[in-house]
């Protein structure tokens, strides 16, 4: 689990993307993530006009930290109005990414409380023969 430190720079860092959301609706969001060199990348949600091309903040973090040449995410820390922890396809995601221990934090104002889960927390019934496995290069 990231130290208290460690977490406040995700937060920052989420709260400064999800300033940069491109949205149709109403709800902006915004993620950072922290891979296992402890490098952090962030995301934002960016809305389609058709909608069902949207991609997710958790998501748009994931595929950076990908760019950037992490391998293994160990934790998120997503910001929304709303609060909302990660959808069934962003935990799709950090589970490829980041396995069932992967730290997961969610606040839904700046200076309002945080809530902490691991993603097995919020995807119990994840199945053990379906875990990642990792390649070495």
């Amino acid at each position: 689990m990231p130290t208290p430190s460690v977490q406040d720079k995700l937060a920052t860092q989420a709260w400064h993307s999800k300033r940069n959301a491109l949205i149709y609706g109403t709800t902006t969001v915004g993620c950072a993530v922290m891979d296992e060199s402890g490098h952090i990348y962030s995301g934002c949600n960016v809305e389609h006009r058709f909608r069902s091309h949207d991609i997710h903040a958790e998501t748009n973090a994931l595929g950076s930290m990908v760019t950037g040449g992490g391998k293994m995410a160990v934790a998120l820390f997503v910001v929304s109005p709303r609060g909302w922890a990660p959808c069934g396809s962003c935990l799709d995601w950090i589970f490829e990414l980041g396995g069932e221990d992967c730290a997961i934090f969610t606040q839904s104002a700046i200076d309002g409380p945080v809530a902490t889960y691991r993603a097995v927390d919020l995807l119990p019934y994840f199945p053990e023969h379906t875990k990642p496995r990792r390649t070495t290069s």
